[in-house]
């Protein structure tokens, strides 16, 4: 644990994206799982104003740009088999699959979902063969919806239909989708319900796919997998809460809960600082750990260690972004930083490392921030399970 803390002290910003005039917030990062050299790997980020953008992983140079979506992109991520296919997810109700090869425009695959979906979250299986997408709540009806990822020889973009849906455990917008890092069969959905549900898709139908439900009594902001083998799952909420759960005791009279932290900027002291807001969290898998990052409203980042005793300040980082951070990848290869903010700024932290230009971006609030970071979510929650 001292090893990881004086790592992070340790980071330092050492390039940022080219600065740019426009309010374009950052919202979600994903780096390409890239089996050549480190400095091959591709960032990708979703922005607010509906592109992608796709970066050098090591010069931060702008390689890439997918523009032109008819709706609110809500996600990024990169195979894990192939490094250079990028899948996206729309409130159109489409997943798009890009080459980034290719300087062209044009998908190599679209997943199209049922007229009535607006996709509000996704994610890829650890093997490539599954797309999951969560919807929004349209009337009474909430869907997750599976495609076979698999692509066709040539790169003709006919649009693929669903395999089929889940649709009776969740009764409020499905807000995250998480595939289980090593087993492609699991997967984990959070809602604005209140509901963590854990699913094993190789069951025939949903009810017997159903393996748990956590409730976390707030509306899921981001879920994750953690602990040895990945048999815990966490998540986060949009009042700032904090929930973990162990599934081995899913059969047992032990209780599944760790944590249950209702409000985390409650108990975690900061000092000459503040914890307005939670990011999202990380398993560090050498040290066996699990971590929260959260930050500040001036673009300071905390990260903050997890405990079954509870959670506790690791470090901060000041001095990188100049407004709300939205995302962060951590790589554990190298111990660097990429993170993502409404300063229009994409950073990589490397420890030691010194800046070229310390030129920092100025805040570029805009009238609607308060409106893109945050979604309208009803305040009842039906009691549940676990």
């Amino acid at each position: 644990m001292e090893k990881i803390e004086e790592q992070f002290a340790n980071l330092c910003v050492t390039k940022r994206c080219a600065l740019t005039e426009d309010s374009t917030y950052l919202l979600d990062i994903d780096v390409s799982k890239s089996v050549l050299a480190e400095s091959n790997h591709l960032v990708a980020v979703s922005c607010s104003n509906k592109s992608i953008k796709v970066y050098n992983r090591e010069t931060l140079h702008l390689l890439r740009e997918y523009s032109g979506h008819p709706g609110l992109l809500n996600g990024v991520r990169f195979a894990h088999t192939s490094e250079n296919m990028l899948f996206s997810a729309c409130s159109d109700g489409t997943i798009k699959c890009w080459d980034t090869r290719l300087a062209t425009q044009k998908t190599i695959q679209l997943f199209s979902g049922y007229p009535s979906n607006v996709f509000i979250s996704f994610d890829i299986n650890c093997s490539d063969l599954i797309v999951c997408a969560g919807t929004e709540k349209v009337e009474e009806d909430t869907f997750m919806v599976f495609w076979d990822a698999r692509s066709n020889t040539n790169y003709a973009c006919t649009a693929k239909e669903p395999l089929g849906t889940y649709s009776e455990t969740h009764d409020d917008d499905i807000t995250k989708i998480c595939f289980h890092p090593n087993k492609p069969n699991l997967v984990a959905s959070g809602s604005t319900d209140g509901l963590v549900n854990v699913f094993d898709i190789n069951k025939e139908n949903e009810d017997d796919a159903l393996i748990a439900t956590c409730n976390s009594n707030s509306s899921v902001s981001f879920i994750g997998w953690s602990g040895k083998d990945y048999k815990q799952v966490y998540c986060m909420t949009h009042t700032e809460g904090f929930c973990w759960w162990d599934l081995t005791q899913i059969d047992s009279e032990e209780p599944m809960t760790l944590l249950q932290i209702p409000d985390v900027r409650e108990v975690v002291f900061t000092e000459n600082s503040n914890l307005n807001y939670l990011i999202g969290g990380l398993y560090h898998e050498k040290a066996d750990k699990l971590f929260v990052v959260g930050g500040t409203a001036m673009g300071n980042i905390h990260l903050i260690n997890c405990g079954i005793d509870g959670l506790s300040l690791v470090g901060t980082l000041h001095g990188g972004h100049s407004a709300t951070v939205r995302s962060f990848y951590w790589n554990m290869t190298d111990d660097s930083l990429l993170t993502g903010g409404e300063d229009a700024q994409l950073l990589l932290w490397k420890p030691g490392a010194v800046e070229r230009s310390l030129v920092k971006k100025a805040s570029m609030k805009i009238a609607s921030s308060v409106q893109q970071r945050v979604r309208v979510h009803r305040n009842s929650l039906k009691s549940k399970k676990k």
